[in-house]
């Protein structure tokens, strides 16, 4: 026995876009406001101003010497045996320097760099500063 239906139930194919839109717009303003609190981590230092300082791109050996003259290679603290083993590399690839030095760090810290680079060979070195205006 077969039943025949005679009434057609109507199907409703709409979707509405209304909280996916609001779903996508409560995740995007939550990813733009965390974003912009995110803080780097690294070493405080209050670098020099210069007056003809000039901005270098291609720097991959970052020495910081910090207020109480403490050393870091590329955010890690070595001592000066460990940089003239860093710095040979630098000078066979022919890798350049920059030396990021705490307004009030011992300059002596930094003459005892400049030299060891110049021992070793080293001879693209540069120092950071703040551009003074």
């Amino acid at each position: 026995m077969r039943f025949k239906f005679r009434k057609a139930i109507p199907v409703k194919a709409e979707f509405d876009m209304t909280p996916l839109i609001d779903c996508v717009f409560n995740l995007l303003l939550f990813f733009m406001l965390t974003s912009s609190y995110i803080i780097q981590p690294g070493i405080r230092i209050n670098l020099p101003k210069a007056l003809t300082s000039e901005t270098i791109h291609d720097t991959s050996l970052v020495v910081t010497v910090t207020q109480g003259n403490l050393m870091m290679l590329n955010e890690n603290a070595v001592t000066l045996e460990d940089l003239a083993v860093q710095f040979e590399k630098a000078a066979k690839d022919n890798v350049p320097l920059l030396i990021r030095a705490d307004r009030n760090a011992s300059l002596g810290k930094v003459v005892e760099i400049w030299d060891l680079c110049r021992d070793v060979g080293l001879t693209k070195v540069n120092i950071a500063t703040i551009r003074s205006e």
